[in-house]
């Protein structure tokens, strides 16, 4: 792969990571610096332990992890997402607020949106990498892209979803997209 293939690869990676980082930032609705790096951090960590993973285990698990990746992504965002729409509909006093930065909140996002990239470890060891060495870039600069695009994401939503949070049920909104980038993933994989 030559260097810009690795960045667009990692620009891709990351959208997922963009997109649940702005529908967190809405929640959150104020900059919490501590929170905010820890959530961005847990994507870029996981977007770039993934491929090494899918890279590790290629020869063993690979036909399994092609054929319900794409499941497995689906059902936790649409889990997130459906308990975030939820929770959305109870009245104020009755509600559990979801809080996108707790840590069990945290882990299971970026676990959710970094399963795409364990194939992309996967197809690595199909392009004929044997060498970890041979890896190592690719797959900082995936984490590195996808913790920079998970931070301005979270500010992102942050300043242009602060104030219309409230009107617009951000929540509900934040569910929503986690939905529909399961949905996006079980597209791509089932008809791409």
């Amino acid at each position: 792969m030559t260097g810009l293939e690795i960045w667009l690869l990692a620009i891709g990676l990351a959208m997922d990571c963009f997109a649940v980082s702005i529908a967190s930032g809405i929640i959150l609705k104020r900059t919490q610096w501590k929170p905010m790096l820890i959530m961005a951090f847990a994507f870029g960590f996981f977007q770039a332990f993934m491929p090494f993973i899918g890279w590790m285990c290629a020869n063993t698990f690979s036909h399994l992890i092609e054929s319900v990746d794409h499941w497995i992504a689906f059902a936790i965002l649409a889990f997130l997402g459906g308990r975030m729409v939820f929770e959305s509909f109870k009245e104020e006093g009755c509600r559990e607020e979801s809080n996108p930065a707790s840590l069990k909140v945290v882990l299971t996002m970026a676990i959710a949106t970094s399963i795409d990239a364990l194939a992309i470890g996967v197809s690595f060891a199909f392009l004929g990498i044997k060498d970890y060495r041979a890896i190592l870039s690719p797959i900082l600069i995936i984490g590195f892209v996808s913790f920079v695009m998970s931070l301005v994401g979270l500010i992102f939503g942050i300043r242009c979803g602060c104030g219309c949070a409230r009107k617009l049920k951000a929540e509900r909104w934040g569910g929503i997209i986690l939905i529909i980038i399961g949905i996006k993933i079980l597209i791509e994989h089932i008809y791409l």
